[in-house]
């Protein structure tokens, strides 16, 4: 497995429940121990991916406020 994710997505703009139906999409593009990174400007993001990955089992790697105005996530595929 890599540390680099294998897909980057943007949402900024995106609003709630948005940001989690995209990355429930592209968590099936990606093989099992790959990962995929995201930006999104919903302060949403900070409880709905942790909750997704919970919900879901996939391994939440990073979860950071960047700027003030974004949040940058990393998910990992698990199953």
């Amino acid at each position: 497995m890599s540390d680099s994710p294998k897909l980057t997505l943007d949402f900024k703009g995106l609003l709630c429940p948005m940001p989690v139906v995209k990355i429930a999409q592209a968590i099936k593009q990606v093989q099992v121990g790959e990962l995929i990174e995201a930006v999104a400007t919903d302060p949403g993001v900070m409880a709905d991916i942790p909750a997704w990955t919970r919900s879901t089992g996939h391994e939440l790697v990073a979860l950071e406020k960047q700027d003030g105005k974004t949040f940058r996530f990393v998910v990992k595929r698990v199953k």
